[in-house]
């Protein structure tokens, strides 16, 4: 009879190999979402503090729908949407088959557009935080408007911003076991899968749950280094 420890374990009726592989499909997963939701939330924030009054209102309209739906629906939305035009375009080759969108593809857009809302609030608030005189200053020397951003409002934004960033890239991290309802074989579907075949679910949950912790603090000791990074010579209170 096979013992709890091997059935952990990285040998032939181990299931450790599939759990990490699983784990390494939601970072993946959870990193791609990030440069989606960074590129989006960068653009919608830049929208409301520079655009005129339709590209505020096109702005502020997108972060209150996709902050008030749930990410499982915006995933079936982009998977299911995506594979009927798909299905669609080909039927004008004479293709009568069903053609699925990639489920990786799909709950990595979701997961970046529902981020990318919460991110453009996070990149408002850090360009707000930036005081006015360091932008003053920058003018009085002489800068133009690309050199400003490159040497002062970038890296500004940036120390501001990322606290909140970590506390967006948790939410994509946790957000990734969606993509299970895809078919991905990330770390939730291969623990549902582990589930099932050794009728031990409790004991394979709890494992997910250690595995995801551990990729939280990991990640979070990541964020708070860049941090520290980025706040030198910056008095802590």
């Amino acid at each position: 009879m096979t013992s709890k420890l091997d059935l952990f374990g990285f040998g032939p009726d181990g299931w450790g190999a599939i759990l990490l592989a699983g784990g390494a499909v939601s970072v993946a997963a959870a990193i791609c979402g990030l440069m989606i939701a960074c590129v989006i939330g960068a653009t919608v924030a830049n929208a409301k503090l520079n655009g005129g009054r339709f590209a505020r209102s096109v702005a502020e309209g997108y972060t209150t729908v996709l902050r008030g739906v749930p990410e499982l629906l915006v995933i079936f939305l982009i998977y299911f949407g995506s594979s009927s035009i798909l299905t669609s375009l080909a039927t004008l080759f004479d293709y009568r088959g069903f053609i699925a969108f990639p489920g990786f593809l799909a709950g990595v857009l979701a997961i970046g557009v529902v981020g990318g809302a919460v991110m453009s609030e996070v990149f408002r608030g850090a360009f707000l935080a930036i005081g006015v005189g360091a932008v003053e200053a920058a003018k009085a020397c002489g800068m133009n408007k690309f050199l400003r951003f490159r040497r002062i409002v970038a890296p500004l934004t940036l120390r501001h911003a990322l606290p909140g960033m970590g506390n967006v890239w948790l939410s994509l991290l946790k957000g990734s076991s969606l993509l299970s309802a895809t078919g991905v074989a990330e770390l939730m579907r291969q623990t549902q899968v582990a589930a099932g075949s050794t009728r031990l679910p409790f004991d394979f949950y709890l494992a997910a749950a250690g595995i995801y912790i551990v990729l939280a603090v990991t990640t979070g000791m990541i964020f708070q280094a860049a941090e520290r990074y980025f706040s030198r010579g910056i008095a802590r209170i």
